[in-house]
């Protein structure tokens, strides 16, 4: 999944925003309540790249992906692995979108 939003603030405030609350990005994507564990994070340059498990149930499946800052625009890639399959994309991409613009608020 890949989702870019465009935004107006410093490239370094967007990463200081993206960094408080990356936590919060995937937790409930397309309605499902998620429980990470095992998150990983680590900026290089003005990517970040991160990795987690995303548990469902019983279900657990890892995530993994990145968040590229740039001037104008925080592009997220993102392989949701199982999960795609079983989230409504269109939802989960709806809602990701959504957390993205509300951290460049």
């Amino acid at each position: 999944m890949r989702i870019t939003v465009s935004h107006t603030r410093p490239k370094d405030e967007v990463k200081a925003s993206v960094d408080r609350s990356f936590d919060n990005l995937f937790r409930g994507v397309g309605g499902v309540p998620l429980q990470i564990t095992n998150e990983k994070c680590n900026w290089n340059g003005d990517t970040l790249q991160f990795s987690f498990s995303a548990k469902v149930g019983f279900l657990s499946a890892p995530i993994k992906g990145t968040v590229e800052v740039t001037e104008r625009e925080v592009i997220v890639n993102a392989d949701l692995g199982l999960l795609e399959k079983l989230l409504p994309a269109a939802s989960a991409r709806s809602a990701l979108e959504e957390r993205v613009r509300g951290l460049l608020q």
